[in-house]
């Protein structure tokens, strides 16, 4: 007899919370190199300490690091994220380029069918952004 086996995990969307050392310049970052959107903001006693950003169907919240931990710990090593996307890698890519942003990878094309480029935002976050190839890419 077969025990009956638990159903899967099943998520529907994922967000991601990112505490960073300096809000307003993150925040100018995603929005200004990335393309981001500001959706919220959020302030406690006066002062703004959280700012939620939309891009599709991607949620990210940007947290003011509060210091408890000192402001140097290191962030995000041995962790990304990848944004997949329809739109041009290439012009995702030239557009952080020509507002002052630098890649850690040009975008190339990779066995596995796609065109990705890396990133990292002020705090050390890494971003691969990919998506399928183009006959003209």
């Amino acid at each position: 007899m077969n025990p009956v086996q638990p159903e899967s995990f099943r998520a529907r969307e994922m967000t991601a919370s990112l505490t960073v050392k300096d809000l307003r310049q993150s925040v100018a970052w995603y929005r200004d190199l990335l393309g981001f959107t500001v959706d919220r903001e959020i302030e406690r006693d006066g002062k703004l300490r959280a700012v939620a950003l939309k891009a599709g169907a991607i949620r990210i919240l940007l947290n003011q690091d509060d210091g408890a931990r000192g402001y140097d710990r290191v962030k995000g090593e041995g962790f990304s994220l990848q944004f997949i996307t329809t739109q041009s890698v290439d012009e995702i890519a030239d557009r952080i380029k020509s507002h002052g942003g630098s890649l850690d990878a040009e975008p190339a094309d990779m066995p596995w069918g796609v065109r990705a480029f890396r990133v990292r935002d002020p705090d050390g976050f890494k971003f691969a952004i990919s998506s399928e190839r183009r006959p003209n890419e």
